[in-house]
């Protein structure tokens, strides 16, 4: 089925949800709509987890293209209300929609989520993240600079540093982009215009303008502004989160590839960073689809920072996982303790699990589990 048709069937299924929501008495039977909504929402609770969060993504997608204004609030309600996003799923609401009532009618109590998203405050607020992106890219910027650009990154296989480069410029022109036009639907960056120098040597310079550029665009728009995302939270601040953490992990992989080592990472930092893979994990469909046939419901995985003794509790199941930052619940399966860079780079695999400046408790299949079924 074409992306095409896929969008245009999910933006006629929420007209209709919200129709039916918004109708009045006199017009549609009440007993009749609610019937409807949780049939429906229990149809579209029997989908697989990768579903469920397409489908919620082509549902935001349609409600952003409307303007500013009550339609588009009702449209952005549309998800939750059949169970589909990943508070209501995860709080059991996924087979029968609790949200699905009638205008005027009491909203039934909700129980909280066990699952820390893009609802809960970030580490970094968005101009903070602007200012450590500036810093990291600069730092990437000032490494390649001097360095040959067909050197190999051991840490993205087939990749040169002019790769990398190339891959870091272009990623902060796409947010530019689509914070810049209010973009209500995925922008390609293929499909944007680079501008590229044809001689990898210019690239660092050709870095900094465009993320100078982006940061410019960042900075003056309003964090709450609706505009799509490829994760959990579709508004511009999204996006000073997401080119920190792409920078972090690309800094270090330039740094990896010509000295072997990569420098100490804030804490806070390196946490905002985790958060954000955390968060946006389960709407990546190579990693959701991996998860929700992991086989390991009900496993406890634990993530520990050694430097500020912060802890991510991981439960698997459901499709995919929940994550918090506590450390109640059960007993953890399986464990591992670092530095909060190092175990921000163990998830994105820039270092293996049996490096030596990890500590491992429990079931270590666990983790390489895990670790599998995440791979970028």
């Amino acid at each position: 089925m074409s992306d095409a048709l896929l969008s245009t069937l999910a933006e006629a299924l929420a007209e209709l949800v919200t129709a039916v929501e918004t109708s009045e008495d006199e017009d549609l039977d009440p007993d009749t709509a609610v019937k409807w909504l949780e049939n429906t929402g229990h149809t579209l609770g029997r989908l697989g987890a990768a579903d469920r969060r397409t489908l919620d993504g082509l549902f935001r997608e349609a409600a952003l293209r409307e303007s500013a204004g009550p339609r588009r609030d009702e449209l952005l309600k549309v998800s939750e209300g059949l169970g589909l996003t990943e508070d209501a799923y995860a709080a059991g609401r996924g087979a029968a929609p609790e949200g699905a009532r009638r205008p005027g009618t009491p909203e039934g109590t909700r129980p909280a989520s066990p699952t820390a998203s893009a609802t809960t405050p970030p580490t970094a607020s968005p101009d903070v993240a602007c200012d450590a992106v500036a810093e990291h890219v600069l730092r990437f910027a000032a490494l390649v600079r001097e360095a040959d650009p067909a050197t190999p990154v051991p840490t993205c296989p087939g990749w040169t540093l002019a790769d990398l480069t190339r891959h870091l410029g272009a990623v902060h022109r796409w947010a530019e982009h689509l914070v810049r036009t209010r973009a209500a639907v995925r922008v390609r960056v293929r499909d944007l215009p680079l501008d590229l120098p044809t001689d990898p040597a210019a690239y660092a310079d050709w870095l900094t303008a465009g993320v100078e550029s982006a940061l410019s665009v960042l900075r003056t728009t309003a964090p709450d502004l609706p505009v799509w995302s490829p994760g959990a939270d579709p508004h511009a601040r999204y996006y000073p989160r997401r080119l920190l953490a792409e920078a972090v992990v690309h800094l270090a992989d330039a740094e990896l590839a010509l000295g072997g080592a990569a420098g100490a990472i804030d804490p806070r930092t390196a946490a905002d960073a985790i958060d954000h893979f955390l968060t946006d994990a389960p709407y990546i469909p190579w990693i959701a689809e991996p998860l929700a046939h992991l086989g390991r419901d009900g496993a406890v995985l634990r993530l520990t920072a050694r430097d500020t003794g912060a802890v991510r509790t991981l439960v698997l199941g459901g499709g995919g996982f929940t994550w918090s930052r506590d450390a109640g619940g059960a007993e953890p399966a399986a464990g591992v303790t670092a530095d909060t860079g190092e175990l921000l780079l163990l998830l994105h695999r820039r270092y293996a699990a049996d490096d030596p400046r990890f500590t491992h408790t429990g079931d270590r299949e666990l983790l390489d589990d895990w670790l599998a079924a995440t791979a970028l």
